[in-house]
């Protein structure tokens, strides 16, 4: 079984099509997510649709999957990074 230390961190870095890497804070990403999820509410996952409330939908795709389809060709990607030893 893996390390539960090695997914705590609040500190992701967060991959957009024509952009450079940024480094977002938890609460910086789960607002990113939002702002996406209302613009594309058609790309939503399956799995994510079952949540009714924006914030639900936008931490479950947040903590459960790296990857956002924003059509095609064009994907956001995020990922937990940890900025210290």
């Amino acid at each position: 079984m893996s390390d539960p230390r090695l997914y705590e961190g609040d500190t992701y870095v967060l991959l957009e099509p024509g952009q450079g890497e940024q480094f977002l804070s938890r609460a910086e990403l789960l607002a990113k997510l939002q702002d996406l999820i209302a613009q594309f509410p058609d790309q939503l996952p399956r799995d994510v649709r079952r949540f009714s409330a924006l914030q639900e939908q936008a931490t479950y795709l947040m903590e459960t999957s790296c990857e956002f389809d924003l059509g095609p060709g064009e994907f956001l990607q995020w990922y937990l990074v940890r900025l210290e030893k």
